[in-house]
């Protein structure tokens, strides 16, 4: 009996083993039908789902130049601005863009901009700083804003629908700040304690040192901060005056990028900044005085540093001008490194080939700053003590290069990178609108894609060339180095670096 048992058990055993391998066959069948569906599926219908991903068609670069939203711009009676693009996010981007900065200031009042903003979110006469903060935050928005030498801007990132409230609350920052004593002096500490830690930035001091060099003598060899006894004296009524002397309607620009409708910010703009003054006490507009170049070096040297900043330039382009794109491409062909970079010595830049197999910088990077009458082209470089001399003469090799011998595949490849810059930087609604609100106070509107695109793509080699001999070639150049530069070269040898004697 105990074996028949036994053998009944193991006929059953075998019989639910059978059924359930069948069961996970079947399964395992159907699971296979189910992704080969799926895959054949995803394969057919790739291009429409990250269409739909991506909110837009799948295009290619030239179509997506020519389709991209228009910028509709309007100015109200007093001269202020309004401009828009309409992207159909559920998020948007509005804020105001103000032409002044430190280049609008005196060296008694340098740093007024700066603190300003430091002021401006602590308060309005309608709304107390807690209740500011607590609009704010209700909405689930960013509010910011940055001075430079030329622009100031304020700016609010929020969902679509609370477009109204957000711009209600710009117009009181910027036209109703309470500037209280007791709010001032509070931010005066916070001003301090910020100029203490970017003296920490080395990259920041450099550059503010190559500008009061090279604009020396000029409001552009102003620093936005400010100098630390300046923050210790502004007073409130230095505040007040900076306001009414420049944050004027013809010099204001309101834009917005996102989720925005063009005829509603309009609306909202008539409704909130129609009272902004357009007229100056005594008829005394501010007329910007030219900022002379001066070839010249500044050297802080502190040996106790483990690598040296250096920056070297010349007087480059304004925003305006025709040269500006052929510079642009020119900066894109020397290029820029970082010693955390991958590639080695198979990298596009030949410069920055250098840079490694010779193992002469940690880091550089080619710039030009535009301002509305001029300019500054340079390279900014970061090195040990022992490879200024070397990266020096390599960086001023590049520029002789540029007015020299440029190549046909030089200029594709910088163009090609400078056209990915100029889409790429513009990912997301915040970008967008100050590269719209920067564009209105330049150029008077904004420049689209598609412009800038056929614009590069007319840069040929020999533009190249006349261009960067016309900027670099035996002009003076304006040093400036901070940390261990006992190697950097005598002015007067990397001047003689700025042309080649040919036989």
């Amino acid at each position: 009996m105990p074996a028949t048992v036994s053998s009944s058990k193991s006929h059953l055993t075998c019989q639910f083993s059978y059924f359930l391998f069948c069961f996970v066959s079947f399964l395992a069948v159907l699971i296979r039908m189910r992704m080969v569906a799926s895959i054949s599926f995803a394969r057919a219908y790739y291009p429409i789902l990250l269409s739909l991903r991506r909110g837009q068609a799948s295009v290619s670069y030239a179509q997506s130049l020519l389709g991209a939203p228009e910028t509709r711009l309007t100015a109200l009676d007093n001269g202020l601005r309004v401009a828009s693009e309409e992207t159909g996010h559920g998020t948007c981007t509005v804020g105001l863009w103000i032409s002044a900065g430190s280049r609008y200031e005196s060296e008694k009042n340098n740093g007024a901009g700066f603190f300003l903003e430091h002021m401006a979110f602590k308060g309005t006469k309608k709304h107390p700083q807690t209740a500011l903060e607590q609009q704010v935050e209700s909405m689930g928005a960013h509010l910011s804003a940055y001075t430079s030498r030329e622009h100031t801007a304020y700016y609010m990132k929020t969902l679509s629908k609370d477009l109204p409230k957000a711009v209600e609350l710009l117009s009181e920052v910027v036209q109703s700040s309470s500037l209280s004593e007791a709010d001032i002096e509070q931010q005066r500490g916070v001003v301090l304690r910020e100029l203490e830690e970017v003296e920490g930035n080395l990259q920041d001091v450099c550059l503010d040192l190559l500008h009061a060099t090279a604009f020396q003598g000029t409001p552009l060899g102003h620093s936005v901060l400010g100098p630390s006894s300046n923050a210790r004296s502004l007073t409130r009524q230095d505040l007040m005056d900076y306001i009414n002397s420049h944050y004027k309607a013809p010099r204001i620009v309101l834009a917005a990028a996102g989720g925005v409708n063009h005829e509603e910010l309009v609306g909202l703009a008539k409704t909130h900044f129609s009272g902004v003054s357009f007229e100056y006490e005594g008829d005394a507009v501010p007329v910007l005085s030219p900022c002379r170049f001066t070839g010249s070096e500044i050297r802080m040297r502190d040996d106790g540093l483990p690598l040296a900043h250096i920056a070297i330039a010349v007087e480059g382009a304004s925003a305006a001008s025709p040269d500006i794109v052929p510079l642009m491409v020119a900066n894109s062909i020397i290029g820029s490194y970082d010693i955390t970079y991958g590639g080695g010595k198979h990298l596009s830049s030949r410069l920055a080939r250098l840079a490694v197999e010779e193992n002469l910088c940690h880091s550089f990077q080619a710039f030009h700053s535009s301002y509305s009458d001029t300019g500054l082209l340079g390279i900014y470089f970061v090195t040990d003590k022992h490879h200024i001399d070397d990266m020096m003469h390599w960086s001023q090799n590049a520029w002789m290069n540029l007015c020299t011998t440029v190549t046909e595949s030089d200029v594709a490849r910088g163009k090609n990178a400078l056209k990915a810059s100029l889409v790429g930087q513009l990912n997301g609604t915040t970008p967008i609108c100050d590269d719209i609100g920067r564009h209105i106070l330049n150029y008077g509107r904004r420049i689209p894609l598609a412009e800038w695109d056929a614009r590069i793509d007319a840069v040929t080699p020999r533009m190249v060339r006349d261009v960067c001999s016309k900027y670099i070639y035996d002009k003076c150049p304006a040093v400036a180095g901070v940390g261990p530069v006992e190697q950097l070269p005598d002015y007067n040898r990397m001047r003689s670096a700025m042309y080649w004697l040919r036989f």
